[in-house]
C-alpha cells in the first residue's frame, strides 16, 4: 500500500531574497541557497526542520527562462502574484509519497500527471495540476517521490536546531480538505490540522528554534 508523509513546506516570494528576509525574520536562521530548477524557470533556498523534512523558500527566477508550462505552486497566478507583493507567504507544503504512481489514482481531485524534474544533482517526480493552481487554497498538497537512492534533501542541509512541530490550516469548508486528504493515507506524527471554518484558506506552521516556538504563515 502507497503511504504519503509530510516532505517539505513551501515559502513563496516574489523575490527570492524577500523570501529568505521574511523566513529569518520569523524563526531567526536564514535560509541557504538551493539552485534553479531550469524547467520552470524558478530557484529557491532551503532550512532543515528535522529528518526528511525541510521548508524551501522559491521565487520565479529573473534569469531563468519561461517555462512553456504553467509553474508549480501557483506562482503564475494573478490572486498569488497580488498576495506576493504584500509579502511572502506559506503557500502549501508537499506530501512525499513511496509510490507516486498509485497515490495519484487515489486522488480525488485535480492532481496533474507525475512530472520529472531535476536540481543539480537531485532528481524526482512531482504531481500538480496542468494549470499550476493551488489545491483549496494550497492545503491539499502536491505529491512527490523521490528518486531511489539519492539523498534526500533534508539530510543535506546542516542542523539549525530548527524542528517543525505542527502544520494548521483553516478553510470556508474544512470537510472538504479532510476528504481530499483522506485517500492519500498520510501517515506519520506531522499531518494538517485543519480547524474550524475559516474566511478564506489558511497555512501556518509552528516550528521549534532554539529561542522557542515560532509561527510562520
Amino acid at each position: 500500500m502507497a503511504r504519503a508523509t509530510l516532505d517539505h513546506l513551501v515559502v513563496a516570494a516574489r523575490r527570492l531574497d524577500e523570501g529568505v528576509d521574511h523566513v529569518e525574520r520569523c524563526l531567526g536562521v536564514r535560509p541557504r541557497a538551493g539552485g534553479r530548477h531550469q524547467d520552470l524557470g524558478t530557484h529557491n533556498a532551503l532550512l532543515r526542520l528535522g529528518p526528511a523534512t525541510y521548508l524551501e523558500v522559491i521565487a520565479i527566477d529573473p534569469e531563468g527562462a519561461v517555462p512553456d508550462v504553467a509553474r508549480w505552486f501557483d506562482l503564475d497566478g494573478a490572486a498569488t502574484r497580488h498576495a506576493l507583493a504584500e509579502r511572502p507567504r506559506l503557500l502549501t507544503w508537499v506530501a512525499r509519497s513511496d509510490d507516486l504512481d498509485t497515490s495519484l489514482t487515489r486522488c480525488l481531485h485535480d492532481s496533474g500527471e507525475a512530472r520529472r524534474m531535476r536540481r543539480g544533482e537531485m532528481t524526482w517526480r512531482i504531481a500538480f495540476p496542468q494549470d499550476g493552481a493551488l489545491v483549496e487554497g494550497g492545503l491539499v498538497p502536491p505529491l512527490i517521490e523521490w528518486d531511489p537512492g539519492m539523498t534526500h534533501p533534508a539530510d543535506r542541509l546542516p542542523d539549525d536546531g530548527l524542528t517543525l512541530v505542527g502544520l494548521h490550516g483553516t478553510h470556508p469548508r474544512p470537510d472538504d480538505v479532510r476528504d481530499l486528504l483522506a485517500p492519500l493515507g498520510l501517515a506519520g506524527d506531522l499531518q494538517l490540522e485543519v480547524g474550524e471554518p475559516g474566511a478564506a484558506p489558511a497555512l501556518q506552521a509552528c516550528i521549534a528554534t532554539l529561542e522557542g516556538e515560532r509561527w510562520l504563515d
